[in-house]
């Protein structure tokens, strides 16, 4: 008679192979990616403090910031599944005051990629700014409170297509 291990393991075989043959498959979980608010995105918010954000690994180190802002201004990459940084605040405790995303997140399914006629249809009050056309070959986006919060589209003047995104403004630096 056999032993009760060796039914098993034949059981456990014609199991995985009625998974295989019908196509099943364990998918591991996915995640949507996160969202871009007039607060901010995902679990990076506006006047969170660096050390918390970094803590929950959400952000890396602080880094120099702009030079024409001043010898205190100072930075910090956006980590994965975010691409882009944050500005931080001159003063101590060091907190977010602008975040600019790269990509890795939408706002109502915008994100760095989409094209103006997309970002026109899903941002209907959205105000074209042209200055920066000829400067920075982008043109700004803005989106007013009343249309979404407060946030910066960057779109390239060439290819039509979002380039960045900053919240609640994009800052120039260069």
């Amino acid at each position: 008679m056999p032993s009760r291990r060796n039914r098993i393991l034949p059981t456990a075989l014609l199991a995985g192979a009625t998974a295989t043959l019908l196509g099943v498959t364990v998918a591991p979980a996915v995640t949507a990616p996160p969202k871009i608010t007039a607060q901010g995105v995902g679990q990076v918010t506006l006047g969170k403090r660096h050390s918390v954000l970094r803590t929950a690994g959400r952000l890396g180190p602080i880094q120099l910031g702009c030079e024409l802002a001043g010898p205190q201004a100072r930075s910090a990459k956006l980590r994965s599944p975010l691409r882009g940084s944050v500005d931080l605040s001159s003063t101590m405790p060091r907190k977010v005051t602008t975040i600019v995303v790269r990509g890795g997140a939408k706002a109502r399914g915008v994100g760095v990629g989409s094209t103006q006629a997309h970002l026109k249809l899903r941002f209907p009050k959205a105000v074209f700014d042209h200055s920066t056309d000829m400067t920075f070959g982008i043109t700004i986006a803005k989106i007013p409170k009343s249309g979404g919060g407060r946030l910066q589209f960057a779109v390239d003047t060439t290819t039509k297509k979002v380039t960045l995104i900053g919240i609640p403004r994009i800052p120039f630096c260069e």
